[in-house]
């Protein structure tokens, strides 16, 4: 029993000595930001809930009171077949996402020049499950949005304003 505590007790050390630690929410480097996109939809909700969470930013309504403006110039989906069978129906997809944005301060200063972050995936059709892979389709939807949200949350928390 020694022996297993004391290596138990070994490796919890050893985490804890070389730095590890779970990635928790993206601290921002300011306090207020607008964000161009509405509240309403999926996209704007799940955004200004990931701002939120950041513990550091507050999302306000009007851009005049923000200490930084993101723009979001492009939000697109898209699919294409990948391949076909002998008798020529769809057997793949490939569908993406493309988020297209951009940061400024409040004085107009380029924090993030427009930059474009896309996501793809890929998925089987059989057209005897045609419920079933639209179902699948909308959870790699949601899937790639998600990850698009983090990799801008990561940028965001990335930009430093100018001194």
């Amino acid at each position: 029993r020694r022996l297993l505590a004391a290596s138990g007790a070994l490796a919890a050390l050893s985490l804890a000595g070389c730095g590890f630690r779970l990635r928790g929410p993206q601290k921002l480097d300011f306090a207020t930001l607008h964000i161009g996109v509405s509240e309403l939809s999926e996209f704007g909700a799940e955004l200004r809930r990931m701002v939120a969470t950041s513990g550091t930013t507050t999302v306000v309504s009007d851009p005049a009171q923000a200490d930084a403006r993101l723009s979001i110039l492009a939000n697109e989906r898209g699919r294409e077949i990948l391949s076909l069978t002998g008798a020529g129906r769809v057997r793949e997809y490939q569908i993406s996402q493309r988020l297209r944005f951009q940061l400024v301060d409040r004085a107009g200063a380029v924090l993030i020049p427009p930059t474009t972050l896309t996501a793809q995936r890929e998925y089987t059709f059989d057209d005897s499950q045609v419920l079933g892979k639209e179902q699948e389709e909308a959870l790699l939807y949601r899937d790639m949005q998600s990850d698009l949200l983090q990799q801008l949350m990561r940028r965001l928390a990335a930009a430093r304003r100018p001194a």
